[in-house]
Order: structure tokens, then C-alpha cells, then sequence
């Protein structure tokens, strides 16, 4: 396939493919992404055995990379409780009761975070507090990713336990 035909092909279906796209992830760079990536898998295919159905080909392409996508995202997910949870601890608008049990909150967040083995406690810092992804803190540690998630797993786990366990929630251990 000529790079005339991939370019018409991508002027007659790119539009609709990303609308595809959008409706099923609800994020219109992911879509645009996807798309992308599926035309240049097209392209890469065209150099080999040719494609009868060129659309189908791109729609099916799109599709399974997005089942990629959602899988590894699944993968990667090690939030137990999501960021909000962690950042309503302190409300600068909050009386002096709530500033106090905010306090008290951080406090017991930070003896928590203390209590983790080190590279644990160091992985947890790296993504949680300076905000790294999965793959830099595992580039900048010379770990693997799977290893990392495992980790921010275990922390997220025992610091949650340990939070509700200083509230007096129920399910204390």
C-alpha cells in the first residue's frame, strides 16, 4: 500500500474511528492516540500480505488495543482509596477541632508511612509523595514494574489499615 492510499485512508476514516474511540474510553486524547497507533499498524502490515477489508482491519486494530490499554491500566491500578481521600485530611478552611484531627491524621500518616519496610516505604515516596509514574520509579530504583505495584499494593494496604485503625472506623483489626 502506497503512502497515498494510507493517507486517503486515514482522511476517510480517522474522524469516525476516533468518534469510536471516544464514546468507549470517554477520553478524546487516549482515542486520538489510538488511532494513531492503529494506522501505523496498518502501515506496517500493508508491507507484508495485503489487507482485503482496510476497515475492518483499523476498527478491529482499534478495538483490541483498547482492551490493551484497559487490561495494563487494570494492572497498574494500586489505589486502594483514590488521592481525595488522602488530600481531604486537612481542610485550610476547617476549625480548630478538625485542624486538630487533621493533625492528628497526618501525624498517624506519617508513623504509617515510617513503619513500611525501606523499599517499600521508598517506592511509596517516590509515586505517592514526589508523584512518579510506575515505570520511573521502577527505572530509577533498577526494578521491575510488576515489582513496584506490588509494593505501592502492600503500602497502600497497610496505610489505609493503619489510618482507619487511628479513627476508630469499623473493620479496625
Amino acid at each position: 500500500m502506497s503512502d497515498v492510499d494510507l493517507k486517503g485512508l486515514f482522511l476517510k476514516h480517522a474522524a469516525a474511528l476516533r468518534g469510536y474511540l471516544a464514546r468507549q474510553v470517554r477520553d478524546p486524547q487516549l482515542a486520538a492516540d489510538l488511532v494513531q497507533e492503529s494506522f501505523l499498524r496498518l502501515a506496517e502490515q500493508t508491507r507484508g500480505a495485503p489487507i482485503d477489508n482496510s476497515q475492518g482491519y483499523l476498527y478491529r486494530t482499534a478495538n483490541n488495543l483498547l482492551i490493551d490499554h484497559v487490561r495494563q491500566e487494570a494492572r497498574r491500578k494500586t489505589e486502594a482509596v483514590p488521592h481525595e481521600v488522602l488530600a481531604e485530611i486537612e481542610d485550610d478552611g476547617a476549625g480548630l477541632e478538625a485542624q486538630a484531627m487533621a493533625l492528628q491524621q497526618r501525624m498517624a500518616l506519617k508513623q504509617a508511612v515510617a513503619e513500611l519496610p525501606g523499599r517499600t516505604r521508598e517506592i511509596f515516596r517516590l509515586n505517592r509523595i514526589e508523584g512518579m509514574t510506575h515505570a520511573e520509579v521502577a527505572r530509577h530504583l533498577d526494578i521491575s514494574d510488576s515489582s513496584v505495584q506490588k509494593h505501592l499494593s502492600k503500602a497502600l494496604a497497610y496505610v489505609m489499615q493503619r489510618l482507619q485503625a487511628t479513627d476508630g472506623r469499623p473493620g479496625d483489626p
